[in-house]
């Protein structure tokens, strides 16, 4: 049975939005080159080898499908023959390979997923899937780095919810330019 992993660069303030800095907000580009730090680098691969398969709403999943196709590489290779899970009504023919488009009622749709997949799902970028899913306990564990800078605006990881979400520190590590790692696991029936 497959389990939810939400993974995410977040800034001090809880900001996800446009880490890379090319979506057009005016404090995006807060992450740097992630290439050019060898940890980060290793956590992705490592996360994309322990990888089941993606889940991706559909903004996010037309962001690294305009990238990743094209690129080589290990990351490279181990994305793009992934399967890909797509949360979209409107994404009828995706380009990207080995893509599922999801265009039912997600909480129902992510239980049965994760009876079919073996291993993670790793939710990247997403927010708005996130804060669904979280809001429905199906959210399992949350793979946070979190980089050294306060945005004071800008899209949150988390939204409201209707009640508390209590988690459990797994793991925590220091990784270059201070950015801290955090692992947490969903604590329910708290």
């Amino acid at each position: 049975m497959g389990k939810i992993v939400v993974s995410e660069n977040v800034t001090l303030d809880g900001v996800i939005q446009d880490p890379a800095g090319d979506e057009g907000f005016r404090a995006g580009g807060w992450v740097g080159l992630i290439g050019n730090s060898p940890q980060l680098s290793k956590l992705a691969l490592d996360e994309a080898l322990a990888a089941g398969a993606f889940l991706l709403g559909r903004r996010s999943y037309e962001w690294l499908a305009a990238r990743w196709p094209s690129r080589s590489g290990e990351l490279a290779d181990r994305l793009n023959g992934l399967p890909k899970y797509v949360v979209s009504s409107t994404l009828e023919h995706p380009a990207w390979n080995n893509t599922t488009v999801l265009n039912g009622d997600v909480v129902n749709e992510v239980p049965a997923l994760k009876q079919q997949i073996d291993g993670n799902i790793v939710i990247a970028g997403s927010f708005q899937l996130i804060r669904t899913l979280m809001e429905h306990d199906l959210v399992d564990e949350l793979r946070l780095k979190i980089f050294p800078v306060a945005l004071g605006a800008g899209e949150r990881l988390f939204g409201e919810t209707s009640d508390k979400k209590p988690m459990h520190l797994l793991d925590t590590q220091t990784i270059e330019g201070g950015i801290a790692y955090l692992t947490y696991e969903r604590v329910r029936n708290a």
